[in-house]
């Protein structure tokens, strides 16, 4: 008895700083935010659609860019993960997420342009992963006066009609981005303001919607 109290008590400091130190982890059921009403919408309109896997979230086009901003606010470090589909449409298809956002104004974002996925102009794969950070440093910006720094090509790029995975890799100013299952990542960069926390959403460009499933979100303490 005194032995396996004894297991039970190391056991137990073993387990300990997994507790303390590991992260706090959220899968977020978009379709269901919705229904529940915790969706706040920024220049866009959304329904919910049922498809074969399951109901997922499609935001309309709109003109300029829209959020849709989730009930999260204090997301600091960690990755965060969207499964999203947009169009092989030029010019029609900006989908990702805003992270670190204080306000309509004020955020970051990742995004992809699935329309340049597999374009026959070099310079136009170049473009297929872009991180901005508004409201000081836009795409058009930072293509402008740092081009092909802070936007890629993808490696190995899905198709572009189809369903796919964006992870963000975040540590302190240090941002990586990740598509489906690669190991090596599209996009590294350094953030360009000084915003160490905010909130989450999702993030569609000028004339663009998406199509948006479940989000993942680890928060690293």
């Amino acid at each position: 008895m005194k032995k396996q109290t004894k297991f039970t008590y190391m056991f137990t400091l073993i387990l300990l700083p997994c507790f303390i130190f590991g992260q706090r982890q959220q899968a977020i059921d978009l379709a269901n935010l919705y229904k529940k009403g915790k969706l706040k919408l920024v220049n866009r309109e959304i329904k919910i659609v049922s498809g074969d896997s399951g109901a997922y979230l499609k935001i309309l086009e709109n003109k300029k860019e829209g959020i849709i901003w989730l009930p999260v606010n204090d997301f600091k470090n960690g990755t965060i993960e969207i499964e999203m589909r947009g169009k092989d449409v030029f010019q029609r298809s900006f989908i990702g997420i805003a992270f670190h956002g204080v306000d309509d104004i004020n955020y970051d974002a990742v995004y992809c342009r699935p329309f340049n996925f597999f374009a026959k102009d070099s310079v136009r794969r170049i473009h297929a992963v872009q991180y901005i950070s508004h409201p000081d440093f836009t795409w058009g910006k930072l293509r402008n006066e740092r081009n092909s720094v802070f936007e890629k090509e993808i490696i190995n790029p899905p198709n572009h009609n189809d369903w796919f995975t964006m992870k963000l890799v975040i540590e302190s100013t240090n941002i990586k981005v990740y598509i489906n299952d690669t190991i090596l990542p599209s996009l590294i960069v350094e953030k360009l303001n000084n915003r160490t926390s905010g909130k989450i959403g999702l993030f569609t460009g000028d004339s663009s919607g998406g199509d948006f499933k479940i989000i993942k979100i680890n928060y690293k303490k």
